[in-house]
């Protein structure tokens, strides 16, 4: 898959460890979801279109920057749902949307029964939000439902 980028980050790979450990009880645990999921997103903001905007500080008027685009968080029901006050963190305005799937055991291709998404685009730039990823196919099936 050429088109996917691990993180190499040492901060990453660290909590990543200390995530994976069976002797990690269940409030470390969620906190380095949090911290991880901030990483990553810093990682996967880093192509963000920003506009320039004036601003006026305590010893005049500077320059600074800002989002062109709105963000949008659609965390895979229910594990991604641990990822998104990390991301929050950074971008507090981030609208956040749900999406439910599952495998069948059949078919094995993911099935939607949840869906909170607008019905009608209010962001620009959507970021899937799975910690679970195994093939991927729940994530392709919520790209895939964001694009319709």
């Amino acid at each position: 898959m050429s088109n996917v980028i691990e993180s190499t980050h040492p901060l990453v790979a660290h909590k990543l460890t200390r995530l994976r450990d069976k002797d990690t009880k269940s409030k470390k645990f969620r906190e380095l979801i949090r911290e991880i999921s901030a990483l990553l997103a810093y990682e996967a903001t880093a192509d963000l279109e920003i506009a320039p905007k004036s601003i006026e500080t305590p010893l005049g008027e500077a320059a600074g920057m800002e989002l062109k685009q709105p963000i949008g968080l659609v965390p895979i029901l229910r594990s991604g749902l641990g990822m998104v006050e990390g991301i929050w963190g950074l971008m507090p305005s981030a609208e956040v949307w749900h999406i439910g799937l599952y495998r069948d055991e059949q078919s094995l291709q993911p099935v939607e029964y949840y869906n909170k998404l607008p019905l009608e685009p209010t962001v620009s730039v959507c970021l899937v939000l799975d910690p679970m990823l195994a093939t991927g196919g729940s994530a392709v099936a919520t790209v895939d439902i964001l694009k319709e």
